[in-house]
C-alpha cells in the first residue's frame, strides 16, 4: 500500500530552480490523495508559472508513473500570487497585490527596455501587470509598448483614468497624457505629484504584479515613491561597466536606506557577439554584475547581450518577448522574471519605518 510518505519522497526529488528548494520544503504541495488504484497531486506555486508550471506537471506526472505504476497518477499545477508586505507598512493600493520599482543609478542602462520586457515576462507566466512609466520627463513606455502618439486614457467619475491596454498589459504614462514634443518643464514637487496623481487615480484592475518604470537617479521621484507608495520590492539594473556600477550602488543604497528589499540586479550590455563572425567580446567589462549582487547580499537575476534585436524590438513596439517568446533573448527576459517573482514570494519581511530626512545648517 502506498502511503503519503512514500509519494512526497519521490515529490521532493524535484528541487524548484526558482524557489532553490524542493516541492515538498517550500510548501509547494497541497494535497495527495490515495487510493488502492490512483494517486492525486495538487501543487500550487506563489508565483505566476503558467508555462513553466506545465512542464512541471508533466514531469513530475512522468516520475510519479514510473514510480508507482500499478497506480493511475494525477497531478495538478496551479498558482497563486499574494500580497507581500510593504516596506514601511503603508495601506495596499487598490487594485495591486506587489509594487516592484525598476531603478537604476543612471541613464542609458536599459532600465524602461528591461521593466517593459520583464514585465511582459510575467504576463507571458499567466499573472495580471500593470506598468507604470514614472519617468515624467522622458516618459518612454508608450513608444516601447507600440501606443500610438495622441492615445489618452479614457476617464471615470471625472477623476479616474482608466489605464491603456498594450500587449495584456495595463499601462499608463505621462506620454498619454501630452505630446510626444511636449517638454514636462517642472519643478520637484510638480513632477512628485504627477507620480502620485499617475499612481494612485488610475483604476487598476487586480493587479498581481505593478512595474514602476523609474527615472534614473536618487532624486524626487525616488523618495517620493519610497515615503508615501506601498512599495514591496525593487530591481537595480546595471551595465558591467564601473561608472554604472558606481550608481548602482547607490541605487541599492538609497533603497537600503528606506527599507525596500532589493530582489536582484539585471546586468545590460553584458557582452557583445558580432553578427559577421560571432566573436564575444566583454566591451563594458565582466562580472560586474555578479559582484554588486554578492556584495550586498542580493542575486543576480540576469546578463543580457548588447544585442541590436533588443533595441530594434524596441523602437518598434513589440519587445522581445512579444515578438518572438521562443528567442534565446525572449526566454532569458521570462527566466528573469521567474526569479523575481519567486523572490518577492518569499522575501524577508522587513520591519520599521522609513527614516525621516532631517536638513540642518551645519
Amino acid at each position: 500500500m502506498v502511503d503519503q510518505a512514500q509519494v512526497e519522497e519521490v515529490i521532493a526529488r524535484i528541487a524548484d530552480p526558482y524557489l532553490e528548494q524542493d516541492y515538498v520544503s517550500s510548501g509547494s504541495v497541497q494535497s495527495i490523495d490515495i487510493d488502492d488504484a490512483s494517486i492525486s497531486v495538487k501543487l500550487t506555486f506563489p508565483y505566476a508559472s503558467g508555462y513553466f508550471g506545465s512542464g512541471v506537471q508533466q514531469m513530475l506526472q512522468g516520475l510519479l508513473s514510473s514510480e508507482f505504476d500499478e497506480h493511475s497518477v494525477t497531478v495538478e499545477v496551479d498558482w497563486m500570487v499574494r500580497a507581500q508586505k510593504t516596506a514601511n507598512n503603508l495601506p495596499g493600493l487598490k487594485g495591486v497585490k506587489n509594487i516592484i520599482a525598476v531603478a537604476s543609478g543612471k541613464g542609458g542602462v536599459g532600465k524602461s527596455t528591461t521593466s517593459a520586457n520583464l514585465a511582459l515576462a510575467m504576463a507571458h507566466e499567466g499573472a495580471r501587470v500593470g506598468l507604470l512609466d514614472a519617468d515624467i520627463y522622458g516618459p518612454s513606455q508608450g513608444l516601447m509598448l507600440g501606443v500610438a502618439d495622441g492615445t489618452r486614457p479614457e476617464t471615470k467619475d471625472e477623476k479616474f483614468f482608466v489605464p491603456i491596454e498594450a500587449h495584456g498589459l495595463q499601462v499608463m504614462s505621462m506620454a498619454f497624457l501630452v505630446t510626444e514634443n511636449t517638454p514636462m518643464v517642472w519643478r520637484g514637487p510638480m513632477v512628485s505629484g504627477a507620480l502620485q496623481q499617475l499612481l494612485t487615480q488610475t483604476l487598476w484592475d487586480d493587479l498581481d504584479y505593478l512595474i514602476i518604470d523609474l527615472p534614473p537617479g536618487t532624486g524626487d521621484i525616488q523618495l517620493t515613491l519610497s515615503q508615501k507608495v506601498p512599495v514591496t520590492a525593487s530591481i537595480i539594473v546595471t551595465t558591467p561597466q564601473d561608472l554604472a556600477l558606481l550608481d548602482a550602488k547607490k541605487g541599492i543604497e538609497m533603497f537600503k536606506k528606506v527599507n525596500v528589499p532589493v530582489l536582484g540586479v539585471v546586468e545590460n550590455m553584458s557582452t557583445h557577439i558580432c553578427t559577421n563572425c560571432g566573436h564575444e567580446e566583454p566591451i563594458f567589462g565582466e562580472g560586474g554584475g555578479d559582484a554588486i549582487a554578492a556584495e550586498y547580499g542580493t542575486s543576480l537575476l540576469g546578463e543580457l547581450p548588447l544585442s541590436i534585436s533588443i533595441r530594434e524590438k524596441a523602437d518598434s513596439g513589440c519587445p522581445s518577448v512579444v515578438d518572438d517568446p521562443e528567442s534565446p533573448i525572449a526566454l532569458m527576459y521570462m527566466e528573469m522574471a521567474r526569479r523575481a517573482m519567486a523572490r518577492l514570494s518569499i522575501q524577508n519581511k522587513n520591519e520599521g519605518a522609513i527614516p525621516v530626512i532631517q536638513m540642518s545648517d551645519d
